[in-house]
């Protein structure tokens, strides 16, 4: 449960893609924000503020929530996983690695919520086509690359490799 020492500061303590991290904020600070500022998550993107682009998607307890939709005080206890957890210092996941072979990014704002959702996507249980595939990016914007090659990276990873 979240501390309040006072109205205008409150003690969150989260797991950010598996390390612990305990800081003071302020209530009204939003989960977004408090992931880029406090605790070095520059993967998070911000951009509508309103949960329409998906550019600030991150796991939350294993479920994609937007994290512009959420005050850093009601996630306390929580785990979340950013773009920063798919894969390895010097070695991209398998989801990564699919989007750098089909050319799934231009400027790269949206990537990292895309493939936030993309992994959970993968994760779950149900049908992998095309189909579902666009309904899962029905939740994200991308101005760039006209979504094609982001379909196709998608169910390269999920035929289990090079379609």
């Amino acid at each position: 449960m979240t501390s309040c020492e006072s109205a205008e500061t409150c003690t969150v303590e989260v797991t950010v893609d598996g390390r612990r991290v305990r800081r003071a904020v302020t209530p009204r600070l939003l989960l977004s924000d408090f992931l880029r500022t406090e605790c070095g998550a520059t993967g998070v993107h911000v951009g509508c503020e309103h949960g329409v682009c998906g550019a600030c998607t991150v796991r939350l307890d294993g479920r994609v929530a937007r994290a512009c939709l959420a005050f850093a005080v009601q996630v306390d206890g929580a785990e979340i996983e950013t773009v920063a957890s798919l894969g390895e210092r010097d070695a991209l996941s398998p989801l990564q690695a699919a989007f750098r072979q089909r050319h799934a990014l231009q400027c790269g704002f949206c990537t990292p919520g895309i493939l936030v959702s993309a992994q959970a996507f993968l994760d779950a249980d149900g049908p992998k086509d095309e189909i579902a595939v666009r309904e899962m990016l029905s939740g994200h914007l991308c101005r760039c690359t006209g979504y094609a090659p982001i379909v196709e990276a998608i169910l390269d990873v999920a035929a289990g490799g090079e379609r």
